[in-house]
């Protein structure tokens, strides 16, 4: 794999799918900062060294050209799924968080690719990364603190 991908021969290698109506021959973007795909975000670990870091139950494990689910949408929705070239990326999860949003950790020599349904796919450049969930401001009077919903 590599950082020239588009849409549909992302989608061809890994064998998951994304809606039609989205445009299957742009480029893939490849980010190497902060970035957002429905209700995650992807977080340079640098940024967050002091609040997340593996734990004594974090299991790692390579992720496959097949992908890993990371997170299902709410009741049973879409998935977003990190996909990479074998032998190239690890993703360890669950980790020790002190704000409760991360995921995982991802490791990636090359760059490694979230893919979603509905949303397309972003691409990930090499290294260490938080993935974990998004909050937002409510609605409303009190306008409570939220999870992002997909």
């Amino acid at each position: 794999m590599n950082s020239e991908m588009t849409l549909s021969h992302l989608t061809a290698l890994s064998g998951l799918d994304v809606f039609d109506y989205l445009a299957h021959d742009v480029l893939v973007p490849v980010i190497d900062g902060l970035q957002a795909q429905g209700d995650l975000i992807v977080v340079p670990h640098s940024l967050l060294a002091d609040n997340v870091r593996p734990a004594r139950w974090t299991r790692s494990v390579p992720v496959p050209l097949s992908g890993v689910e990371l997170l299902r949408g709410a009741a049973g929705g879409n998935p977003h799924s990190l996909v990479a070239d074998e032998g190239t990326c690890v993703w360890s999860s669950p980790v020790d968080d002190t704000r409760g949003l991360a995921l995982g950790i991802l490791d990636t020599d090359v760059t490694a690719y979230l893919i979603h349904p509905e949303h397309g796919a972003t691409g990930i450049a090499p290294g260490r990364y938080v993935i974990g969930r998004q909050r937002e401001r409510g609605s409303g009077l009190f306008r409570a603190v939220q999870l992002v919903a997909d």
